[in-house]
């Protein structure tokens, strides 16, 4: 695993590296409300010290196997200072709608560049929190969160895996808990929509049944206007019958 003055060495190098670099501030969410704001830092020796024994062991296995493991244990104190940066430009947080995820590492060989990455995941598709430990994980104490989505199952590697995080069980139970308010706040507009649908239904069949009955009342009017029609029209038969007689009568 390398002796102590190798390990002297190494810190002496990721510290010159690491000179005359300063880190970005903290943007924030860019205007988002943030409900809930994951942390790194407290965790950064851990994942550093986790990382460093993974590529240690690949790196004396690959010694064996074909003597590749040489240049990798050479790259260790490059690595250590991509790790440090990785950890350290690491942002993770919960707003209303959606998690965050921002990172900002160095390519592998510092000198090009650096590679940003930033994730929104909408909360509606979002099916659970994993926490995750492996074994070698469990030594240093670091966790892995993986948040899997909703729909047709993929495999775990396409969902988004984060290392590091402070304190994971505190993150799922925020993401958890703005889950249920959203399902709770769309399951009451729909009980409030379901509940106007008979309202408006009632309203129509009054205002049906108003025009039903100004409707028969125009009708009951007009069947009484014939009715009188008639009775005035037998009236006038009766009398033209009655007046030839009477003059019949005077003759």
């Amino acid at each position: 695993m390398g002796t102590l003055d190798e390990v002297v060495e190494i810190d002496s190098l990721e510290r010159g590296l690491l000179s005359g670099t300063g880190t970005r501030g903290e943007n924030g969410a860019e205007g988002e409300t943030v409900l809930y704001a994951a942390s790194f830092q407290e965790m950064e020796d851990k994942f550093i010290k986790y990382q460093t024994s993974q590529w240690v062991l690949y790196s004396l296995l690959l010694v064996l196997a074909w003597g590749i493991g040489f240049f990798m244990l050479l790259y260790l104190p490059i690595r250590r200072y991509i790790l440090r940066k990785d950890i350290r430009s690491k942002k993770l947080y919960l707003t209303p709608n959606s998690i965050v995820y921002r990172v900002t590492r160095p390519v592998p060989f510092p000198c090009f560049g650096v590679l940003k990455k930033e994730k929104h995941i909408l909360l509606p598709s979002v099916a659970d929190i994993v926490i995750e430990q492996g074994y070698l994980q469990s030594l240093f104490g670091v966790y892995s969160l993986r948040i899997e989505n909703i729909g047709v199952r993929r495999p775990p590697s396409d969902d988004v895996q984060i290392q590091g995080v402070a304190n994971p069980s505190a993150f799922r139970k925020a993401v958890l808990m703005r889950l249920s308010s959203m399902r709770s706040e769309a399951f009451s507009r729909q009980v409030s929509a379901i509940e106007d649908v008979p309202n408006s239904r009632l309203s129509q069949s009054k205002s049906v049944r108003q025009d039903s009955f100004s409707h028969t009342g125009d009708l009951i009017l007009l069947q009484k206007l014939e009715e009188v029609g008639t009775s005035v029209k037998r009236v006038q038969s009766l009398i033209e019958e009655q007046h030839p007689q009477r003059t019949e009568h005077r003759e």
